[in-house]
């Protein structure tokens, strides 16, 4: 067995043994709510990387050994000092260990049973690949159909540049049981339930009023509220302030854009609402479990023949069905640099991309358009190896639509699940039944879930450090409103209109950043594949990602940097 696979091995037995009645948000105040190894952003006064206030390079045929052996140096010292970080416990909610039948975690694309419950022997040979880290084990894993779990061993991958995926941890997430995980599956019924209604119509709609009645008489749900109450306002927004200005969706999903010599409008292929011949999937027992056995897909969403701009959860799940992983940070960021908006006042060239403070340079391959646009890219792919790490060795959380099938054989009495009551007997729930003849939770997607656990959320943790970048590079205090008028889409989604709101005047860069992350983020929930906690503790994990990846560049600039300033999705500033 190598030293790695045995680290695996130990390391599970760790979560395992974690003590099931851990308190998730108590973990995360301890860590002041983000992933805990957000301490690597600068606060446990890491030893310099560079001795000189800039990375001297003077590159010929005579010194080129003394250029690599100051290379040597930095990697050095910047392994040393991922290295010196510390590695946090990763805790479970104790949900594997507490249910025999593995109730609570992601077993898609295993055989179950009639009910739904997974076959032990096909979860146990799951547990022992991912215990003993072989490639050889993963083959071994039984599967009930044709569908392969998505790239488990990615979580085992290493980084040559920030902090290691072993070494930042989330959670606990809610457990199977608690009002936490009910409260998240009442929200998602609504989102199934409101899917074709816009955004802009959550006022007065008679649904989002019921929803937000419901959600803010449960026990215990944390999205957003003012004075105490769900709103609809507040409704599926993110926790940020920035969520709760302005339009739902961000400026940067309407605004037009140019790649290059092309100019594309974010008009989007969306899906036929219901009343159109649309479908919502796996709403009945039968669909529901060939899905569950990995014997999906059941259908396929029929296009709507005109592209149109984002208008409710429906067309947002289309976005974030198919979307490149970093494209809405990648959009936004193109957009900024077209449209003037200053950076940041770090940036040791100046405040924008036309003028410099140098009298001889502006920026290109460092503090420039193409560090910013690949660095998007960059990060992208060491998030998605932090989560998955997450996913598949410390949580294997359930998904929504496992949880759906649990509360529908509850419902129809076939079996007993210690569910909250606060699921149970939701009006979301009820509405359901009405509509479908079944409890199961409707999906956008024909597929469902994607073949791997829900907590962390790859598209959210993606989100939370491309964002961050984003914020890091561009001035995040900077008012939108100065260089462009703020919109919304019209009711058919064919055209933009103005927003009217009083609040148009606090939309700031930083703000529709922390935004889109959360459409990209809760549109996943949208379409009844991610939870709430998903979205909120992804974000946080993304960004102590990308910190990380700032500061070990930093380190290899030749200017003299004073850092990146910018605010962190708990509110707070900090300086890479």
């Amino acid at each position: 067995m190598s030293y790695r696979a045995k680290a695996k091995k130990d390391q599970s037995q760790t979560d395992l043994e974690s003590p099931a009645n851990t308190s998730r948000r108590a973990f995360l105040g301890t860590f002041s709510g983000v992933a805990a190894a957000a301490m690597a952003a600068g606060a446990i006064g890491l030893e310099p990387l560079i001795d000189t206030k800039s990375a001297v390079a003077h590159a010929s045929d005579n010194d080129s050994g003394e250029r690599a052996e100051q290379s040597f140096k930095i990697r050095l010292k910047a392994a040393r000092n991922e290295r010196n970080l510390p590695t946090p416990l990763h805790l479970t909610n104790g949900d594997e260990a507490l249910y025999p039948n593995r109730i609570g975690n992601f077993c898609k694309g295993l055989p179950h049973n009639g009910l739904g419950l997974v076959d032990p022997g096909a979860y146990q040979s799951l547990l022992d690949a991912l215990a003993s880290g072989e490639p050889e084990d993963f083959e071994r894993i039984s599967m009930g159909g044709n569908v392969g779990l998505v790239n488990p061993q990615s979580g085992l991958a290493f980084d040559l540049e920030g902090t290691d995926s072993h070494q930042l941890a989330m959670g606990p997430p809610p457990a199977v049981a608690s009002a936490e995980r009910a409260g998240e599956a009442v929200e998602d019924y609504w989102m199934a339930l409101l899917r074709d209604v816009n955004f802009t119509r959550y006022n007065g709609d008679p649904l989002a009023l019921q929803a937000s009645d419901e959600l803010s008489r449960l026990s215990d749900f944390r999205g957003p509220k003012v004075g105490g109450r769900v709103t609809p306002q507040t409704l599926f927004r993110g926790f940020t302030p920035g969520d709760l200005a302005g339009p739902y969706v961000s400026q940067f999903l309407f605004k037009t854009v140019d790649f290059g010599a092309v100019t594309v409008p974010q008009k989007y292929n969306t899906y036929l609402p219901l009343s159109n011949g649309g479908t919502d999937y796996m709403t009945h027992a039968d669909s529901w479990l060939a899905v569950q056995n990995g014997t999906g897909p059941f259908g396929r969403n029929r296009i709507d023949p005109t592209p149109r701009y984002i208008r409710n959860g429906r067309d947002l799940s289309a976005y974030v069905h198919i979307d490149v992983l970093f494209q809405a940070y990648f959009v936004a960021a193109l957009w900024l640099m077209g449209n003037g908006a200053p950076l940041n006042p770090g940036n040791p060239y100046g405040s924008n991309f036309l003028t410099s403070k140098s009298r001889t340079q502006v920026g290109f391959g460092t503090f420039g358009n193409p560090h910013i646009a690949a660095l998007l890219a960059e990060v992208a792919t060491r998030a998605l190896k932090a989560v998955w790490y997450e996913k598949w060795f410390v949580h294997r959380t359930v998904r929504p639509e496992e949880f759906g099938g649990l509360v529908h054989f509850t419902r129809t009495g076939e079996a007993s699940h210690p569910l909250h009551p606060d699921i149970l007997n939701s009006r979301a729930v009820d509405l359901v039944f009405q509509r479908n003849g079944a409890y199961m939770m409707p999906h956008a997607f024909p597929e469902g879930c994607p073949q791997h656990p829900a907590y962390g959320a790859g598209h959210a943790t993606v989100a939370g450090a491309c964002a961050t970048l984003v914020k890091a590079f561009f001035d995040d205090s900077f008012v939108l409103s100065q260089i462009t008028d703020i919109v919304q889409a019209s009711d058919d989604g064919l055209s933009l209109v103005s927003y009217t709101g009083s609040d148009a005047g606090q939309i700031t860069v930083g703000g529709e950043m922390n935004k889109i992350a959360a459409n990209v983020g809760i549109g996943r929930n949208h379409a009844a594949v991610h939870w709430r906690s998903d979205y909120a503790d992804s974000l946080v994990l993304g960004e102590a990602v990308a910190i990380s990846i700032l500061r070990d560049q930093r380190a290899t600039y030749n200017e003299q940097f004073s850092g990146f300033t910018f605010t962190k999705f708990d509110g707070t500033k900090i300086t890479v």
